[in-house]
């Protein structure tokens, strides 16, 4: 498959020149259409710094990233927002929903703020609602809906305007284990169904063994790859278990 994502010697320092953190040390990584990647590290492995730069949320201090063939380091402000409101989706391990909208309002925001026609923005959500499983909620404000719901609501938000990418930050961290399956379920079905490319911090195999790759992060490199392949989700969460009592257990970024 053709890479959607080229990040070419990723360098993200912090501080000043007499007390300087470097995070992210010259890191390359390329991500093709269509995958699911995870990206995993223990504590200040940098993991969260390498999304937050990938998705132009934060700026790099070195290097290049390319989406879809376009140079985003060089971009300025506002034509970075306008890149990502056409070509990338966020889900946030706090929902960031907007309280005083209703479940459908939430995820018609990034239709509304393109300026789709109302009538092809209805079909858009009742697509993405239903494959989500959050119809029959939508009408309902975020302080009257579940935990599971609430993050099914920010996923549906992050693909109705079918984005190229997701990024997603430790989507299942405020969730049960089994709103966290739910949700996982259908993120890996919306991946094959959508052809949607999925990028995902996490600090938990379970939710990795979903992706068809896992990345590891240590001191600002990656230090190993996993690829599933074609083994079952259980084989692949016993090989991330095994990467990461190598790598010294990973515990959950600050």
């Amino acid at each position: 498959m053709p890479s959607i994502l080229e990040a070419v010697k990723i360098h993200k320092t912090y501080g000043n020149k007499f007390n300087k953190q470097e995070v992210l040390k010259g890191l390359d990584l390329s991500i093709a259409e269509g995958e699911f990647v995870s990206i995993m590290g223990a504590s200040g492995s940098g993991k969260t710094t390498l999304l937050n730069v990938l998705s132009s949320i934060d700026t790099v201090s070195g290097g290049s990233i390319r989406i879809e063939g376009r140079e985003i380091t060089g971009m300025k402000e506002k034509q970075l927002a306008e890149f990502r409101k056409q070509h990338l989706g966020f889900i946030f391990q706090d929902y960031n929903l907007l309280d005083t909208l209703t479940v459908k309002e939430n995820v018609l925001l990034p239709l509304s703020v393109a300026k789709v026609p109302k009538q092809e923005a209805e079909q858009k959500f009742q697509a993405v609602a239903k494959e989500l499983g959050i119809y029959e909620v939508k009408d309902k404000y975020p302080n009257e809906i579940s935990g599971g719901q609430k993050q099914r609501t920010s996923a549906a938000r992050a693909f109705v305007h079918e984005p190229s990418l997701i990024f997603a930050d430790e989507p299942t961290g405020a969730l049960d284990s089994k709103s966290a399956s739910d949700l996982l379920n259908k993120l890996s079905g919306m991946n094959v169904q959508r052809k949607a490319t999925i990028v995902m911090v996490t600090h938990d195999p379970v939710a990795a063994s979903y992706s068809s790759r896992v990345i590891f992060i240590k001191d600002g490199y990656i230090y190993t790859q996993l690829y599933r392949g074609q083994e079952t989700r259980q084989a692949f969460f016993q090989d991330i278990m095994k990467t990461q009592g190598v790598l010294g257990g990973v515990q959950d970024e600050q």
